[in-house]
C-alpha cells in the first residue's frame, strides 16, 4: 500500500529460476526501470553476483514511436542463441522471433509460471539448437509449459518402446537393475536404482538429474560458507567505495592516470557484480569467452532521449 511505501514482491520461484537455469545460460536482466531504482532490487535479488551475468536498465532502452524497446542487438551476442523472457511484447518488438512473452504476475503466491519455464528453456540449452528462433514460432502463442509437457511424453514414450523392441529378450529373462547416479558419474545422487527390466532415462532425463544434483551441491556451498561469502562482499564493497573520487580534481586525476598520494587506499580487484519489471534475456552459455554487454547503446540508435 502506498501509505507503506512503494514495495517490490518476487515472484514465486524466482530464486531457484535464476539459480538453476543460470547453470545453462548467460543471464541478462534487461529492465524498463531506471538503474537508480532497480539496481538495489537486483542487489537483493542476486546478494552474491552469482547468478545475473550482466545488468540493463531503462537508459539501455530505445523509444518507439513513444514506447519503450529492449532492442537485443545491444547485447553484443550472437542472437540465434538468445532467448528473451517478458511481459509485454512492446518491450520484444525489435526482435519478436526472439521473445518468449509470459502471463503478468498478479501477486498470486501460489503462482508458477517462472518455474513451469524451466523444462522448455533446459531443454534447449541441452540440446543446443543451431538457433533458437524457429523454436520459439513453434511455441508462439501457445502455453508453453503444456505444450512442451506434451511433447515430452511423446519423445518419452517413443524411447520406451524402441528400448522395448531391442531389448524383448532381456525382458523376457530378466535382467539386473542399474543405478540412475552411476550413468552420471555421480556417486552421491540421491536417486533409486533403476527398477529391473525398465528402459534407462532419456538423455535429457539423465542431464536434467545432472544440473539438479549440481543445483543441490551450490546451495549447499552456499550455506556451508554464508558467512565467509558475506565477508568477502562486503570488503568488495568496502574496496570499490574507496576507488570512487571524492571531489572533480580526483576524479580527472584518476582520468589521467595519476597515482594516488602515499598512504591513500589503491584498492584492485573485486569478484562482485556492478550495482544493478525486468524482462529475463539469455543467452546459451558456450566454452567461448565473450565480451561484455553495451550497456549503454548508440546515441545514433537512440530518439526520444
Amino acid at each position: 500500500m502506498r501509505k507503506n511505501g512503494w514495495r517490490t514482491a518476487k515472484r514465486p520461484g524466482v530464486d531457484y529460476f535464476l539459480g538453476y537455469i543460470s547453470q545453462f545460460y548467460e543471464v541478462v536482466v534487461f529492465t524498463s526501470q531506471p538503474y537508480y531504482t532497480a539496481g538495489p532490487i537486483l542487489d537483493k535479488l542476486d546478494h552474491n553476483g552469482f547468478y545475473i551475468n550482466y545488468r540493463l536498465f531503462r537508459e539501455a532502452t530505445r523509444s518507439v514511436d513513444g514506447k519503450i524497446v529492449k532492442d537485443l542487438s545491444y547485447l553484443n551476442r550472437d542472437l540465434s542463441k538468445v532467448v528473451m523472457l517478458d511481459t509485454d511484447p512492446e518491450h520484444a518488438s525489435a526482435q519478436p522471433e526472439n521473445s518468449i512473452i509470459l502471463p503478468k504476475w498478479n501477486g498470486d503466491p501460489k503462482d508458477k509460471g517462472l518455474v513451469a519455464m524451466i523444462p522448455f528453456l533446459e531443454s534447449i540449452a541441452i540440446y543446443r539448437p543451431d538457433d533458437v528462433r524457429p523454436i520459439l514460432k513453434a511455441y508462439a502463442g501457445k502455453d508453453i509449459p503444456l505444450e512442451w509437457g506434451r511433447k515430452e511424453a511423446e519423445m518419452k514414450a517413443k524411447h520406451i518402446a524402441e528400448w522395448q523392441a531391442k531389448n524383448k529378450h532381456k525382458i523376457s529373462s530378466g535382467g539386473s537393475g542399474f543405478s540412475f547416479g552411476s550413468l552420471l558419474g555421480l556417486s552421491d545422487l540421491t536417486v533409486p536404482s533403476q527398477p529391473k527390466n525398465q528402459p534407462p532415462p532419456t538423455y535429457l532425463e539423465m542431464k536434467r538429474a545432472e544440473a539438479q544434483h549440481q543445483y543441490m551441491q551450490e546451495m549447499k556451498y552456499v550455506n556451508d560458507n554464508r558467512e565467509e561469502l558475506e565477508r568477502l562482499l562486503e570488503q568488495d564493497q568496502k574496496a570499490m567505495a574507496a576507488q570512487v573520487p571524492g571531489s572533480l580534481w580526483e576524479a580527472m586525476d584518476q582520468f589521467r592516470g595519476v597515482q594516488p598520494p602515499p598512504g591513500a587506499p589503491n584498492p584492485t580487484g573485486t569478484s562482485a557484480h556492478p550495482p544493478g519489471t525486468p524482462s529475463f534475456v539469455a543467452h546459451i552459455a558456450g566454452s567461448r569467452q565473450l565480451g561484455p554487454v553495451n550497456h549503454i547503446p548508440p546515441e545514433s540508435r537512440l530518439s526520444g532521449k
